[in-house]
């Protein structure tokens, strides 16, 4: 019977914390990579490192990264959160209870692209940054990436963050304000004619005109 508890209390106690969270943690660190290194990366919380650099982030938030490299082309990449294939397995170990838990605190997710290797473009070049995987292979333009996920991502970190608002220049802010409303014509007014003036009566009489 002692056996038998001990057993039905680790079950518990693994339903309870949920396998991901044992296995992974709510965490992760996020590796960031650029060709040329020394670049600068900022993330959407603020924090900040140098390349080649890792920062600890949560899994379960979306968030953009800059890079910045003087004599370079300044560039971002949206970094999604998505569910992890292995949360499937976490509820049939787990159980529903482990499975809400690895939700809620973002253990059963993972962070697409990871890590975020960026091959910068030249500031005096047609090129556009490309996105690598972790062997430095080609996946895509990091504009193709973000087109990708953009719109999902702009839900956690806001339609400016995730480039959907681009922003006002000279010229759309011109084409976008409204053309003054034409003056109505005036009607030419007609001025009434000069009051005839009346000639002088003549009269005549005995001793001649007066």
């Amino acid at each position: 019977m002692q056996i038998k508890a001990a057993v039905m209390v680790a079950l518990a106690a693994t339903s309870l914390s949920g396998c991901a969270t044992v296995v992974h943690g709510a965490n992760d660190d996020l590796k960031f990579r650029s060709s040329p290194t020394g670049a600068k990366v900022q993330i959407t919380n603020g924090q900040s490192c140098t390349t080649p650099c890792k920062i600890k982030v949560k899994r379960k938030y979306d968030l953009r990264a800059d890079f910045l490299l003087e004599g370079y082309k300044p560039t971002y990449v949206l970094v999604q959160s998505k569910m992890s294939g292995a949360a499937v397995g976490n509820l049939l170990l787990g159980g529903i209870i482990g499975g809400v838990v690895d939700g809620s605190n973002g253990a059963s997710n993972r962070l697409v692209p990871s890590p975020v290797n960026v091959k910068l473009a030249k500031a005096d070049s047609s090129d556009e940054a490309q996105l690598l995987d972790k062997k430095d292979k080609l996946v895509s333009t990091v504009e193709v990436n973000n087109e990708k996920v953009r719109y999902d991502v702009s839900k956690t970190i806001g339609a400016d963050a995730a480039g959907l608002r681009k922003p006002l220049t000279a010229t759309t802010t011109a084409a976008q304000e409204p053309a003054p409303a034409p003056v109505p014509a005036q009607a030419p007014t007609s001025e009434p004619a000069p009051a005839a003036v009346p000639a002088p009566v003549t009269t005549s009489g005995p001793g001649g005109t007066h």
